[in-house]
């Protein structure tokens, strides 16, 4: 699953606020109010739009609880993550992570040793 920038600042959003409570209810402005706490403003619609667009790639969870709708990560971070590095080295790399593995080294060495 390949995710966009404001998808992935949403994400890190909801698993940060569930972080200290895995059934914590996450609402919209939940998520609007952390990504500003972080630099990242957006209108309310648009984080609304772009959680709808999450819930229909099955990323996020939308259930109502009374008159409001609530999201939760139907992935963890981890999850996540392998999905992507498995999306990555199929669309790149033909599946071969060894292959990928020697691409970042050859491109990213640099950044690589601390």
């Amino acid at each position: 699953m390949v995710c966009g920038k404001l998808e992935i600042d949403i994400l890190n959003s909801v698993w940060n606020l569930t972080e200290e409570n895995e059934d914590r209810d996450i609402s919209i402005q939940d998520v609007v109010d952390q990504l500003e706490q972080t630099g990242v403003k957006r209108a309310y619609t648009t984080i609304k739009t772009v959680m709808d667009r999450l819930t229909v790639k099955s990323v996020l969870v939308r259930y109502k609880v009374g008159k409001k709708f609530f999201y939760k990560a139907a992935m963890d971070k981890r999850e996540m993550t392998l999905e992507s590095i498995k999306v990555l080295a199929g669309q790149f790399f033909n599946g071969s992570y060894i292959d990928m593995l020697h691409f970042i080294e050859h491109e990213c060495g640099e950044f690589l040793v601390s």
